[in-house]
């Protein structure tokens, strides 16, 4: 018994050299790094692990129970003889890492072929190959990676399972207890040993799967951090060109290539003498991927590049796409198509997402500007033309009368022309711009209505260069004019008043007009409200572009008495408190 365990030991070392060649195959790993298998996938887990099981049968020891000899290596097998092998070591592992169904067509393989091999035990033998998948099998639903003592004591079990299914199935019987006393004890040991080291292997092959999935993840958050910057700004010649740097430094690629969907906006390494920024796209591989939406593996032959002689051998071809549509490729050029794994194809497919993604931020971001854009141009157009001709009739009847109050007028008629025209340039202005702004307003204003508007600015100076968005201030004050004192024939008074109380700055403009129905007041700057007077939309994107700029607490609060007046006041952060909190 004992030489004949240091025989299966030394053979073991067999069965463990075949596993860990076993393991560098590329369909061993991609199946052992995915948590579920297609039903193609465990046909091929079940045949693979059956094979396994039958190259542990056939390198085990042949053992005569009548002699007690031990031959080493034999195909066929006499009636009188049994085999001391390690059958079982592929097919627990099949079971633990595939479950049941895994762990049972393994066994079927396996089985099948032991009981066609013969011999005595061959049917016991056999019917305990397809138990032992079935009973690994049910420790794949507690946990997919097992200790090595754990897996060593379920492999031992299967082949304590084995030697009594000998036991009590294998005839003549009188010949079943020498044989389990010689081979039972070395085969428990050696297969219980053998399951562990096979999984072991298993543990170092995911452990290294998990470490490149870890460096994957590490280059593919460098690239981001990189990239967002130019891309941001959309997918262009000059982007391009910064991107493809970055990636052509990062990436073990001979050459890097971005396109849009008819010319090459940058190509950086081997081949940009004839692959040129501006170009026409120079190979059918890079349409058929804009055509199909889909990741492209192709060697030189299949490139098709319009050059002769070119550098290019080997590329993956990935599309950029915006809202489902393909606007260009992705392309990473190697020297041979074996350079190009299933970890590359990964990284090219991720990254390729991730630039596609940065793409979405830039035109989000470009939507979002246009938006802003056509809500001050919506503020603008309040500016009615009767507006603009009232005042230039008001400037042609001083011109005669009072040459120096028309000149004053057109000064500040051309200042207020001059700040809503170049507001749409700017994110932010600094409150004494916008003071600036509606002074020039309520010049025009004072002087078309005489003695008849009295406006008072209680201003601290020491928030002048705070900033707010613009437009924010002056249609509050026209608002005012256009709805609270238009009626008003005489003492129509406007109050601005802005201070700084605390870490804010509160804003108001008060009128002593005719006031605003409390029914109204719940809708403005909440809607649109449509009315006899107007639509409510200069306060409404104020109060939309205030809660986004600085949060719901900077919203618009209404306050308005029948015949009294309306006050409007809103409260910004101040630029200090900004500050800290940002810290």
């Amino acid at each position: 018994m004992f030489d004949l365990l240091v025989m299966m030991l030394e053979r073991l070392g067999i069965i463990v050299m075949i596993a860990f060649l076993l393991t560098r195959l590329q369909f061993f790993r991609n199946m052992i790094s995915q948590h579920s298998l297609s039903q193609s996938q465990q046909y091929k887990a079940m045949l693979f692990f059956g094979l396994f099981g039958i190259i542990g049968t056939y390198t085990g020891l042949i053992f005569n129970t009548g002699t007690s000899e031990i031959e080493r290596w034999r195909i066929g097998i006499e009636p009188d003889e049994a085999i001391a092998n390690f059958r079982v070591i592929g097919v627990v592992v099949a079971g633990l890492l595939g479950g049941y169904k895994i762990g049972f067509g393994a066994g079927i393989i396996a089985g099948i072929h032991r009981f066609m091999l013969g011999g005595y035990t061959a049917l016991s033998c056999g019917i305990a190959t397809i138990i032992a998948g079935i009973f690994s099998g049910y420790f794949h639903k507690k946990q997919r990676y097992h200790s090595l003592p754990k897996v060593f004591t379920i492999t031992a079990t299967a082949e304590i399972i084995q030697m009594l299914l000998i036991l009590l199935l294998s005839r003549p019987f009188e010949k079943n207890i020498p044989l389990v006393e010689v081979i039972g004890l070395p085969m428990v040991i050696a297969n219980g040993l053998g399951g562990a080291l096979f999984m072991l292997i298993i543990q170092v092959v995911v452990k290294e799967e998990e470490k490149v999935g870890a460096s994957q993840a590490q280059l593919t958050l460098r690239v981001a951090d990189k990239t967002l910057a130019h891309l941001r700004k959309g997918l262009h010649e000059k982007t391009a060109q910064a991107a493809c740097d970055i990636l052509y430094h990062e990436m073990d690629a001979i050459a890097v290539s971005m396109t849009n969907d008819k010319e090459i906006l940058a190509h950086v390494g081997l081949g940009d003498d004839h692959h040129k920024q501006g170009n026409q796209i120079q190979t059918q591989i890079t349409r058929d991927t804009i055509q199909s939406g889909k990741l492209i593996v192709a060697s030189d032959q299949q490139i098709h590049c319009s050059q002769e002689n070119c550098p290019l051998k080997a590329v993956v071809v990935a599309p950029l796409k915006q809202r489902g549509k393909t606007i260009g490729t992705l392309k990473f050029y190697y020297r041979s198509k074996e350079d190009i794994n299933r970890l590359v194809k990964e990284m090219v497919s991720g990254l390729a997402k991730l630039l596609s993604n940065q793409l979405e931020i830039a035109r989000a971001e470009e939507a979002l500007q246009l938006a802003r854009e056509s809500e001050i141009n919506a503020l603008q157009a309040q500016i009615k033309p009767h507006f603009l001709f009232n005042t230039l009739n008001t400037i042609t009847s001083l011109v005669r009368i009072d040459p120096m109050k028309a000149r004053q007028l057109l000064v500040s008629l051309s200042h207020f022309l001059r700040q809503n025209l170049t507001v749409t340039t700017e994110k932010e202005i600094t409150i004494e711009q916008e003071l600036k702004h509606v002074q020039a307003y309520l010049d025009i204003e004072q002087t078309r209505f005489h003695d008849r508007l009295h406006v008072a600015y209680h201003i601290d100076e020491s928030c002048l260069q705070e900033a707010v968005p613009p437009l924010i201030l002056q249609p509050i004050v026209e608002n005012a004019m256009k709805h609270g004192l238009k009626d008003k024939k005489e003492d129509a008074h406007i109050h601005i008043h802005i201070s700084k109380e605390g870490q804010s700055i509160q804003i108001a403009v008060t009128d002593n007009g005719k006031g605003i129905q409390e029914e109204q007041i719940q809708l403005i700057g909440k809607k649109v409200v449509s009315s006899s007077t107007g639509t409510g939309m200069a306060l409404y994107n104020i109060n939309r572009r205030l809660t986004m700029k600085f949060g719901e607490q900077a919203q618009l609060v209404i306050a308005s008495k029948i015949n009294e007046g309306t006050s409007v006041r809103f409260s910004i952060p101040a630029r200090e408190h900004q500050t800290e909190e940002e810290s």
